[in-house]
């Protein structure tokens, strides 16, 4: 009878804890309704597809080609304003911007904006606004890259691990480049020549076991080339693993064919960095490129930038992570956005991203929670931002903060010599 009364009693806490732990999740619940997410915006894509189809007398085998999609880019306003609604204003903007910044869309991300909304994230992301002329502020290469360059076309920032930029080409041009200076008014890949150069620095540097390829995008590298590039890396005995850094999964995941998968998996370890920024861009399509690089045993990651007006919420980058861990991308770093020139109403404040950051931890799976990055300023490297957890310590304790505010004292007493412990001195 007693032990039963203790069991009905641990039954009603547990019970009343998990009414508790259900209103704190209430909130997003609803939240998360009204914000877009591509896999749940299929008929509108596919209307926004049959148009763009009809608009360049393209037929459905042309769409599933990504050569078709590099080949139409829609780089002008005579296009652009076929396929979305754009004001007098809006096109006096595009061509104001034009003469500074390069822009391109590929015609499938094309078909993920709203054509009516001119807040519309994917619309921010993609087309030209006023925006980018007004400012006076923000740097060309904030990264300070031109002056990390010992060789070729290499990035070199920490001790064993570097960047090699392949090209400047992308399926896309992104409104928040960090490195819009290199995109010129032409697709340029990098010499072979400067390849070279670059990968005989990593030959002749034992200590580098970890390189990062880049741009642009390397996936608008033709498979052959690019797969020079991994066949060298791959033949020097000091380099662990290749990472690719990618967004053409989420610009042109027609990219994603049998014949580059098939070349990938010849050079594993090899991981893929890819850049979702908000849910509407985890389309169907999106999905299956992913899913077809992590069956071939690429794992994925994702390096989102924090975005004002575009993902600088605690409810959307929450939903972002978890329509990522559906199409089994592991949700990596969150970027604070950098002082670019051209870009600054995309800057937020970090105290933005130190509010996302608390409303992950606890309130959603660690495997949906990446790191909140500030890069320091010339090139100075990633800088973790967190929420502070630690409150205070005393001899033999700290003083910590839960994700529900409480705060609580931990033992924390110094580490003992394990041999003596376990009885060898």
């Amino acid at each position: 009878m007693t032990e039963n009364r203790e069991l009905c009693k641990k039954r009603e806490i547990s019970l009343e804890r998990a009414d508790e732990l259900k209103s704190k999740i209430t909130d997003y619940l609803e939240a998360r309704e009204n914000i877009p997410k591509g896999l749940f915006m299929d008929d509108q894509f596919k209307k926004s597809k049959q148009k763009i189809l009809q608009l360049f007398g393209a037929s459905e085998e042309d769409w599933k080609d990504y050569k078709w999609h590099l080949k139409n880019r829609i780089k002008d306003i005579e296009t652009l304003e076929k396929i979305i609604n754009l004001t007098d204003r809006d096109k006096k903007h595009i061509r104001e911007v034009s003469k500074k910044h390069r822009w391109a869309i590929s015609p499938y991300y094309a078909s993920l904006i709203n054509p009516n909304d001119i807040y519309d994230p994917i619309r921010l992301l993609s087309v030209p606004t006023g925006a980018e002329i007004v400012e006076i502020c923000g740097e060309r290469d904030p990264m300070s890259e031109e002056y990390t360059n010992p060789t070729g076309s290499i990035t070199r920032r920490y001790p064993d691990r570097l960047i090699i930029n392949v090209t400047n080409e992308c399926a896309m041009y992104c409104r928040h480049c960090q490195r819009r200076r290199n995109i010129g008014n032409k697709d340029e890949h990098r010499p072979t020549q400067i390849i070279q150069q670059s990968i005989d620095y990593i030959r002749d540097n034992p200590e580098i076991r970890d390189v990062l390829i880049t741009g642009g995008d390397p996936l608008s590298l033709p498979t052959n080339r690019l797969e020079f590039i991994l066949k060298q890396l791959k033949s020097i005995p000091h380099v662990e693993y290749v990472r690719i850094g990618s967004r053409t999964l989420v610009t042109l995941p027609q990219r994603i064919n049998d014949e580059l998968v098939d070349m990938l998996k010849k050079y594993h370890p090899i991981y893929i960095n890819t850049h979702f920024n908000h849910p509407q861009e985890v389309t169907r399509e999106a999905k299956e490129a992913c899913e077809k690089l992590a069956n071939a045993g690429i794992p994925l990651g994702n390096q989102a930038v924090l975005l004002n007006g575009i993902n600088n919420h605690k409810y959307v980058m929450r939903c972002l992570n978890h329509e990522l861990l559906k199409i089994r991308v592991r949700p990596y770093y969150i970027f604070h956005s950098k002082h670019v020139e051209g870009t600054k109403h995309f800057n937020t404040s970090i105290d933005d991203g130190i509010e996302i950051m608390e409303y992950l931890r606890g309130y959603t799976s660690g495997m949906a929670i990446p790191t909140y990055i500030v890069n320091a300023p010339k090139g100075q490297g990633k800088t973790p931002i967190l929420p502070q957890y630690l409150i205070s310590r005393g001899k033999d304790y700290i003083m910590i903060r839960t994700w529900e505010g409480k705060i609580i004292k931990y033992e924390n007493h110094e580490t003992k010599d394990f041999k003596e412990l376990i009885g060898y001195n």
